[in-house]
């Protein structure tokens, strides 16, 4: 799960959105209505209890393994899995259901975290479109992979964060500025081809990370925390 910022940027969370800031709709590349749609029951498979409690941490060595492709079409668990996560991440921006639930703030979630070794990732990402429009990405992935990444670096100015990392890592995490990503998306029950840049990318690229059981700070240096290529973007 990647954290960063502040976490009521990803409100609302569905299919025709406002901007929180605004109050003028905002695009999102995901049909998927989650304001219409209790996640929790349009299934018969049990619900995933998913929070801080459960989330596994980085002194577990489960978040070290190395998750394993799942077969599509989705088994009814797997599915269930990923519309959990998904659940978690849009719950974790809500301040009254982040404390009710004992949830942290998140942008994405992998099933790793939940001490299950599979390509399973979720993602909510605020941003904006070539055209400087706000634009909201959601995902829930299963078997994405990155296919290209730019040669042009960039790096989050206030550093990641993880669900799974209770103590502060300070230091740059510099990643591709620019990704191509394949895989099956449960949002539009398709495959698809997401070309990111910018936040989005690094996003990415922090859930995808947990699939080789990689944690944000493995990036850092930590003889020159904050060293940074003269051409890299600060985000």
């Amino acid at each position: 799960m990647f954290i960063h910022g502040n976490y009521s940027i990803l409100l609302p969370i569905c299919s025709f959105c406002l901007n929180i800031f605004t109050l003028k709709p905002i695009t999102c590349v995901c049909s998927f209505d989650i304001e219409k749609t209790d996640l929790y029951n349009i299934r018969e498979v049990k619900k995933m209890l998913i929070n801080n409690d459960t989330i596994i941490k980085d002194d577990d060595p489960r978040i070290r393994q190395k998750s394993q492709d799942v077969p599509l079409p989705l088994t009814a668990e797997d599915e269930q899995l990923l519309r959990d996560m998904f659940q978690y991440v849009a719950d974790s921006t809500d301040e009254e259901k982040a404390e009710k639930l004992n949830l942290r703030p998140a942008v994405g979630i992998s099933a790793i975290q939940l001490g299950i070794p599979k390509k399973l990732t979720a993602v909510i990402v605020d941003s904006v479109d070539k055209n400087n429009e706000p634009v909201r990405y959601q995902f829930m992935l299963a078997n994405p992979k990155i296919v290209s990444s730019s040669v042009q670096q960039a790096y989050l100015e206030a550093g990641e964060g993880c669900l799974s990392v209770e103590k502060e890592h300070e230091g740059y995490v510099v990643r591709s500025a620019r990704i191509r990503v394949q895989g099956f998306d449960l949002c539009t029950n398709k495959m698809i081809e997401i070309r990111a840049r910018g936040y989005l990318a690094i996003v990415l690229q922090h859930e995808l990370d947990h699939f080789d059981g990689k944690l944000f700070y493995d990036h850092i240096d930590h003889d020159n925390p904050y060293k940074a290529p003269e051409d890299a973007v600060a985000i």
